[in-house]
This record gives C-alpha cells, sequence and structure tokens, in this order.
C-alpha cells in the first residue's frame, strides 16, 4: 500500500501532539508534514517534516497539494485563525482532498464567573471604560492597536515572543510567557498586579485555561473575544478524534 500524505496546518498544541502521534504509531502508512506560519520567534521541534511561511492564498495552497500528492489535510490551526482556514476549505474543495478541522472545545465557565463576551478586539475595547482600571490583556500581539486609546487604563499584557516595536499602549507592563500555565502561577498575576479584568480570545483548550478559571475564582470581569464560526465541513474536538479520522482514510 502506498503511503499517504498528511498535511496538518499547524501552530497549536494539538496540532504537535498528532503529528507526534501519527510520526510514533502509523508512520510506515503516513508521511506527515507540519505548515506552520512562522510567526513565532523559535518554531518547535516537530517530528516528521516541516515548512515555514504561507502559501500565497487559496491558489498557492491548491498548487501545493497537488505538487505535493497530499491525500488529506488537517486544519489545526488556531481557533482564531480564520483567514487560513477558509482557505483551506477552498482549496480542498477545488482539489477534492479530504479535509478536516481540529477545533479544541470552548471553556465552560463556572457559575459564578464574571463574563461577558465581545465581537473582537475593538469592541472589548469599547466596553472597557465602563468597569476596568486594571486589565490583563492575552490577546496577542495583533491587534495592540485597538487598546491604545485607553489612557486611563492599565495594562498587564502577556505576549510569547519580545514584540519587535513597544505596545502602542499608554501605561503597560510587559510579560513574556509560554503555554501551558498553572493555575496558580496565573492566580498569582492577578493577585500581585491587581488585575480586575481579563481580556482573552475564547480560544478553548487546556494550555490557557488557568487564566480563565483563575479569573472566575477571584471575582475579575473576564472579557472574552468571540470565536469566528468552524468551516463548513467536519470538524473534530480532540486529537483522538482527528486521529481516529485519519485511520478511517487509509
Amino acid at each position: 500500500m502506498a503511503v499517504k500524505h498528511l498535511l496538518i496546518l499547524g501552530g497549536t498544541a494539538e496540532a504537535r501532539e498528532l503529528a507526534r502521534r501519527v510520526a510514533i504509531t502509523i508512520a510506515k502508512k503516513v508521511r506527515v508534514t507540519t505548515s506552520l506560519a512562522g510567526r513565532r520567534a523559535k518554531a518547535p521541534a516537530l517530528p516528521g517534516e516541516v515548512r515555514i511561511g504561507g502559501f500565497g492564498g487559496v491558489g498557492g495552497l491548491v498548487e501545493y497539494l497537488r505538487e505535493n500528492a497530499v491525500d488529506f489535510v488537517i486544519d489545526a490551526t488556531h481557533p482564531f485563525s480564520a483567514v487560513i482556514s477558509d482557505h483551506a476549505n477552498a482549496a480542498a474543495t477545488a482539489t477534492g482532498v479530504p479535509r478536516l478541522q481540529l477545533l479544541r472545545p470552548l471553556w465552560k465557565l463556572p457559575p459564578a464567573a464574571k463574563w461577558i463576551e465581545a465581537d473582537d478586539l475593538a469592541d472589548a475595547a469599547r466596553d472597557l471604560p465602563r468597569f476596568a482600571r486594571r486589565v490583563f490583556l492575552t490577546t496577542g500581539v495583533r491587534g495592540l492597536g485597538a487598546f491604545s486609546g485607553l489612557d486611563d487604563i492599565w495594562f498587564l499584557v502577556r505576549l510569547m515572543d519580545p514584540p519587535a516595536e513597544p505596545p502602542p499602549l499608554a501605561r503597560l507592563e510587559l510579560i513574556i510567557g509560554k503555554p501551558p500555565f498553572k493555575f496558580e502561577d496565573e492566580r498569582a498575576i492577578l493577585t500581585d498586579h491587581d488585575i480586575d479584568t481579563l481580556v482573552t480570545k475564547h480560544s478553548g483548550g487546556d494550555a490557557t485555561a488557568a487564566k480563565v478559571f483563575a479569573a472566575a475564582e477571584a471575582g475579575v470581569k473576564i472579557v472574552l473575544i468571540r470565536r469566528p464560526p468552524p468551516e463548513p465541513g467536519p470538524v473534530a474536538e480532540t486529537v483522538d478524534d482527528a486521529f481516529q479520522w485519519i485511520e478511517d482514510r487509509l
């Protein structure tokens, strides 16, 4: 039987675990290529082949699928990577390559949590002056400009890598950290910096959940940026389900 070619659109913990599992258990049947956008300062070590950078839109991804004889695609990008997910759906449809979206479930916040949803970063920024004075901001480096006019609010900004330029905020402290984060550490951050509001994307997943549950326990207001809807087609919520989807196609 010919070896199948799996393309994982990666960048998440789930993508790394799926690539590892494929390499360990079914490498004789499936070779895996993980594609990373290249936004991180240092790419993680991954089994199989790794490619860095974009494809050049839908047309470029179609060309890649055909030239590299890709048999199936798993879109395991970040839940907020709506553009690449849209391109993956369009390219898979155009080529007839089976595609699965691996999309971690949303967090289930405790009943006592004080939380609201915002449509996007700009929507969250409009809401903050009504109730926030000291904000823990963990929405990533892109889009920080949405909060740039809120000069009366102090921000604690956490990023995974040092930014190329200082965040455009009048009052801030910058910290660098990579998930997974421990509940005790997140609780200490909220307490030590006297945080009254957490702003984060409603990404779901275990690696970054601790901040949300620590905020809920502390009575800190939580603003969740609403997640884009999934693309049409099959969706798996766990690595186990995604792996089974692969096996079903062998």
